[in-house]
């Protein structure tokens, strides 16, 4: 049986951290987001809202990690941000970063998660990010079992 799969649509980037925010309602200490889309899809204004939702004060503290790769913030629950974008062997080097260790003390949230899929826990939350207009955005978020 195929995990079930939810769509949701954004028509601005505030309605994007609020998806962000809503989502984060979910997440639990010890779970990884696999946020997969094209550059400028918006999945550093989604982590915004994420982190948001998960108790960080101020999200402008909130940037893609692409040059240091890993980026951590100290929300309700901490939250480890990750940056797969510039890695050369995505596999081995996540596994060399303390992924299990990060899991262990917060939530970590993975952009350009699809480079290193093989590497990343099961369960985890796949959000799949498509531009379908200017400022719109769908979003397919399913459980990875």
């Amino acid at each position: 049986m195929a995990p079930q799969e939810e769509i949701y649509r954004s028509d601005s980037p505030e309605q994007t951290l609020e998806l962000g925010r809503q989502l984060a309602a979910r997440l639990h200490q010890g779970d990884c987001v696999a946020l997969v889309g094209p550059l400028g899809a918006g999945k550093t204004l989604l982590v915004r809202g994420l982190v948001e939702g998960l108790g960080l004060e101020d999200r402008r503290l909130v940037s893609s990690p692409t040059f240091v790769l890993v980026q951590e913030y100290p929300a309700r629950i901490k939250v480890f941000h990750v940056d797969l974008y510039r890695l050369i062997q995505p596999e081995p080097e996540l596994a060399g970063l303390g992924l299990e260790e990060m899991l262990a003390e917060g939530v970590v949230l993975v952009e350009w998660a699809e480079r290193a899929q093989a590497a990343l826990p099961c369960p985890h939350w796949r959000v799949e990010i498509a531009i379908i207009g200017p400022t719109s955005r769908q979003f397919r978020l399913r459980r990875v079992p």
